[in-house]
């Protein structure tokens, strides 16, 4: 219910209407001069006499029927001599009977489509009530409930419900409207979807399931509160027509008339049998795998995994009872298996897997030429073209010379570069170190000449020695990364704290000036930056930074440090 209140609009909310039958969900409408409300939401009218007369002083909506006053139920209205009207046009389905309950202190009068049923209409100081029995007809109807105050407190209160009894409700439901139904080929199922019956005491549907040629028979297919259902009993072999009836349900168990057939037309989702007898020989094109035939089969699927993996792939459709796996990459070991399909593309299990390998391939070359110069950005590297015809990449190797007398490169991997690439510029901190660099060529079967051989042409080199005469102190409140942008046009700087956040009016960068020897300040920021942008370091040298925080008084912290080489 919705006690009257002092507001001269009320927003649209949702509100629920509770009925023997069920929940009904409505929305009520804004208050207005015109309001009108959502059926079965009431409309509430509110007038300053008894008799009902003139304009009424407020209108709302009202989702239940229950309210008590004390004093004046609205502003502008008395607390005596008022009178409240509620009203409602709704579809009642099929109809049937129900039972009107009204109670109140003072007058209250119930009528349907203008027809009184319940009269009470007397000044009294205790509550009055009275419960009548109606059949109301299908269709639209309108309930329209008068409530007087004369004196005293007020107190009004009605329901309308359905009278669920089976002894008096012989009344069946109406058949379900809007009923369609969908089937996919993919899955085997039929979707059937209907409108919502308008019954107040509807328990339900129930959905019926023909072949063609045949009755419905007495017993559902199944029974659903919802207003859709999938069946996924439908026979999955050969091309058949079923049809679909649909009946609701009320409470007592009347149930409506049928529907207008739904028919779907199954397919046949059988598939053949699984292929037998997988096997291969040696090819010098390919992998070749052959299989048994198998009856009704009218084409076939291969698939294959990486040796050790249980993830296939699809890589070919066959109508014989074999395929050749030209796309296998030599030296590799593959695992297969096949599928039979029908004429309608129905597939089946796969096959046992069966393991072969392709013959071996030839490494390329030992790259040459390779020589390693010394930059304040790191190295500078060029090798000669490898002549693989089969060359797909370069790998850059990097590393450090182990040992005393017989020295040992320890290396990792630096870059993967294109087949088309003899060079490679290698941005890494220039602190005068000793390093071990060597270029792998690899082949488009992933053959290496150094991880196939074992032999590959070191070159030795000392970087240059380009770090800051200033060494970074330790202990600074701020962890700095520097890195080189993607397109090397400068350094990009960002910092955050390396424990708890401190007090700070702002951050100071720094670049290190080989000239002059010192870290200049190049920015200042606010204390809520923590990224910086430099434009001005220069292409093929390695720039080192600082960044300290500013207190209050001006004071600097700890520097953090850190460095980004830019190649050329």
């Amino acid at each position: 219910m919705n006690p009257a209140r002092r507001t001269t609009a009320v927003a649209a909310t949702a509100v629920v209407l509770a009925t023997a039958g069920g929940l009904l969900a409505a929305t009520a409408a804004p208050a207005s001069a015109a309001t009108t409300c959502d059926s079965p939401v009431f409309k509430r009218q509110f007038f300053a006499n008894t008799a009902f007369s003139g304009t009424a002083r407020k209108t709302d909506c009202d989702n239940a029927i229950d309210q008590t006053w004390t004093g004046a139920p609205a502003s502008g209205l008395p607390k005596d001599n008022f009178g409240v009207r509620w009203s409602v046009t709704r579809d009642f389905g099929s109809g049937g009977p129900f039972a009107l309950a009204a109670s109140g202190l003072d007058g209250i009068r119930v009528y349907v489509d203008g027809t009184r049923k319940v009269d009470l209409w007397k000044n009294t100081s205790k509550t009055v009530s009275k419960t009548v029995n109606v059949t109301i007809p299908k269709g639209k109807h309108t309930l329209r409930i008068d409530y007087a105050n004369w004196t005293g407190s007020a107190k009004v209160k009605f329901t309308y419900t359905p009278r669920t009894s089976a002894t008096v409700d012989k009344v069946k439901p109406l058949a379900p409207t809007g009923t369609a139904v969908s089937y996919s080929p993919t899955t085997g199922k039929a979707t059937l979807t209907w409108s919502k019956n308008k019954e107040m005491d509807l328990s339900g549907y129930r959905v019926y399931r023909r072949p063609k040629g045949t009755s419905f028979g007495t017993k559902p297919l199944a029974t659903t509160a919802s207003t859709s259902y999938t069946d996924a009993t439908l026979p999955v072999t050969g091309e058949d027509t079923y049809y679909y009836e649909l009946r609701a349900i009320d409470a007592v168990g009347n149930e409506s008339a049928g529907t207008a057939d739904q028919p779907v037309t199954t397919a046949d989702r059988t598939a053949p049998a699984v292929p037998t007898g997988l096997e291969t020989s040696l090819s010098v094109g390919g992998i070749p795998v052959e299989w048994t035939a198998v009856a009704g089969a009218a084409s076939y699927r291969v698939y294959r995994a990486p040796d050790g993996s249980s993830s296939y792939a699809r890589i070919g459709d066959t109508a014989k009872a074999s395929y050749l796996d030209t796309s296998a990459v030599e030296e590799s070991t593959y695992t297969y298996r096949v599928t039979a399909l029908d004429a309608a593309g129905n597939e089946s299990a796969r096959s046992a897997a069966l393991r072969a390998t392709r013959p071996d391939s030839t490494a390329p070359p030992a790259v040459t030429g390779l020589t390693v110069t010394p930059t304040g950005y790191g190295f500078s590297l060029a090798w000669d073209p490898n002549p693989a015809p089969d060359l797909a990449r370069y790998v850059v190797y990097r590393g450090q010379l182990l040992g005393d007398e017989e020295k040992v490169c320890s290396v990792h991997e630096v870059a993967w570069l294109s087949a088309a690439t003899t060079s490679y510029e290698y941005a890494t901190l220039p602190d005068g170190e000793e390093a071990c660099l060597f270029v792998d060529a690899y082949d488009d079967n992933w053959l290496s000449a150094w991880k196939w051989t074992g032999k590959v042409n070191i070159v030795t080199a000392t970087e240059l020695d380009v770090t800051p005469g200033v060494a970074t102190p330790e202990d600074s409140p701020l962890e700095l990364n520097a890195s080189a942008t993607e397109d090397g046009a400068g350094v990009d700087l960002d910092w955050n704290w390396s424990h708890d956040r401190q007090e700070t009016t702002g951050f100071r960068v720094y670049r290190w000036s080989p000239a002059t020897k010192t870290y200049e300040k190049i920015a200042d920021l606010g204390g809520d930056v923590s990224t910086y942008h430099d434009t001005g370091a220069a292409r093929g040298t390695t720039s080192f930074y600082w960044v300290t925080t500013l207190a209050a008084d001006g004071t600097e912290s700890v520097p953090a440090g850190d460095w980004a080489a830019l190649t050329p």
